[in-house]
């Protein structure tokens, strides 16, 4: 049975671009984005990963620590990355894992199993698009999976960090579209009208199961 939203992320070791990751010791404290891609020197890749690291300054706000994964060797990902550098005019800083033996793209079941031409020389599958996001307790929030020929929009993998974390926080959910706290969250459905009182002074009940609050103290 594949990984389920609430289940223990696997651990593992694995080789990686900024050294050797024990990866629950690696991300200890703070969320993590796993993600996987197809191969180095892709074009679609290239802009993914191009996206991520210019998002940097806005995953350590959050605590977030991320990380990709391919089937290819350091010595691929180390020149690959300089390309990604150049043609995103971006500084990649986050370890890429070089997962050839599939072991990691195993555990998180990542390979490839419609898409007959996502194979590498050997015609050994390679990964799919994949993302989890997974909490300072190893706990799995969110799973992702695109296929090959999609790039992910990784804005809207920040934007679920930002629903996840605030409900973490607060006895709330958040609404389609939501954008931040400057737009109303949802009272979650476990919360009485009095303690929405106390809790979201001002909130507004649409109908008994949608009620809606402004969050004005983050």
């Amino acid at each position: 049975m594949g990984l389920r939203l609430g289940d223990i992320a696997p651990d593992f070791t694995a080789p990686s671009t900024k050294g050797e990751v024990k990866f629950h010791s690696w991300k200890e404290g703070t969320w993590a984005i796993l993600f996987s891609h197809p191969e180095d020197f892709t074009p679609v890749c290239t802009t993914e990963l191009g996206r991520v690291a210019k998002l940097a300054d806005e995953w350590k706000k959050r605590n977030v620590k991320v990380i990709g994964l391919s089937c290819n060797t350091l010595e691929s990902h180390e020149g690959w990355i300089k390309d990604i550098n150049e043609t995103q005019q971006t500084n990649v800083q986050f370890p890429i894992l070089a997962d050839a033996d599939r072991k990691v793209a195993t555990a998180y079941d990542m390979l490839d199993y419609q898409d007959a031409t996502n194979v590498d020389k050997k015609g050994m599958p390679l990964t799919v698009r994949s993302v989890f996001v997974i909490d300072p307790k190893n706990v799995i929030r969110l799973i992702i999976t695109y296929p090959a020929s999609t790039g992910r929009n990784f804005d809207e993998v920040l934007r679920v960090v930002d629903s996840l974390q605030l409900g973490d926080k607060r006895k709330i959910a958040t609404p389609e579209g939501w954008r931040g706290v400057q737009d109303d969250v949802i009272v979650h459905n476990s919360v009485s009208n009095e303690e929405a009182a106390k809790l979201f002074p001002g909130f507004k009940i649409i109908k008994p199961y949608l009620r809606t609050a402004k969050i004005t103290d983050e």
